[in-house]
This record gives structure tokens, C-alpha cells and sequence, in this order.
């Protein structure tokens, strides 16, 4: 996980919910309110899951976008903003992403929560032709324009 100042309040409660649910969670900051830069927190999270160190991320920011950029920028990261339960699922059913984005002043933490745990139930679609050929082509996107680490 990992979020800057406007996501640090939210963050928190999605990390303890996470690790009720019996998951291991690393925090790569914010670790205060403190006005910050989001890239110093959300690139180390995105390495982290770039380099296989980490499964899944859920990034938290004011909007979310913002931690998607960053994020989609390293190879193997399929990053997403979802600010709905909806949204969320098909963002792992049919995309098969592994960071997921959330925006802190867009959504309250009840519905940040829901958005999590629909996204962490979901499973990707993978027999489903459609989805795999879709996803398959988004790698060969990213293999040809992103420098491996």
C-alpha cells in the first residue's frame, strides 16, 4: 500500500481491514498528513509489485489517477482506478489488474472498503477467450514500449 497525504487516513483503514481479512500488508508511506510528493510513496509500492515482491497493491491518493500513472509506468503493473464495488470487479474479472487505485476525496471509506474487497474476492476471468485475448494484447502493448527493470 502506499498513498500520500490525502490518501494517509484512508490508507490506514484499508490496511487494517486488509490484514483482518488475514493479508500481509506493506506500507510504503505516507506515514503522516503531512504534504508530500505521491511518486516518492507510490513508485517504491509499484517496484514492489513490478519486481514480484508484492501481489497486489491498492494505491490511495485524492482521486486515484494519480497513482495510476505512476504506477502504469513500470512493466507488469496493470493498475486501475475504481471508485465503485462495480467497477472494481470488473477491473480484476475482465482486466486482470494487480494494483488497484482509489481516490480518497472522490469516495468515504464505507464505500473505499467495499471497493477493496470486491477487487480482492474477484477472480480474473482467464478461461473466458474474450478477456485473456484482450489482456494478452495489452502485454504485447506494454512489452514493446516498456524497458524491463
Amino acid at each position: 500500500m502506499a498513498s500520500d497525504h490525502a490518501g494517509y487516513a484512508l490508507k490506514g483503514e484499508i490496511a487494517e481491514w486488509l490484514r483482518s481479512q488475514g493479508h500481509e500488508v506493506e506500507d510504503f508511506g505516507t506515514h503522516d498528513e503531512r504534504a508530500c510528493d505521491l511518486p516518492d510513496f507510490v513508485y517504491p509500492a509499484a517496484l514492489a509489485l513490478a519486481r514480484g515482491e508484492a501481489d497486489r497493491a491498492v494505491l490511495v491518493d485524492g482521486v486515484g489517477y494519480g497513482s495510476a500513472m505512476i504506477a502504469n509506468k513500470l512493466p507488469g503493473v496493470f493498475a486501475a482506478v475504481a471508485q465503485d464495488p462495480f467497477c472494481a470487479g470488473l477491473a480484476r474479472s475482465h482486466s486482470n489488474t494487480n494494483a488497484l487505485c482509489i481516490g480518497a476525496k472522490i469516495i468515504g471509506s464505507a464505500l473505499a472498503l467495499e471497493v477493496v474487497r470486491s477487487w480482492m474476492t474477484t477472480d480474473y476471468l482467464s478461461s473466458e477467450k474474450k478477456y485473456a485475448r484482450r489482456v494478452a494484447k495489452v502485454v504485447q502493448i506494454a512489452e514493446r514500449h516498456i524497458r524491463p527493470l
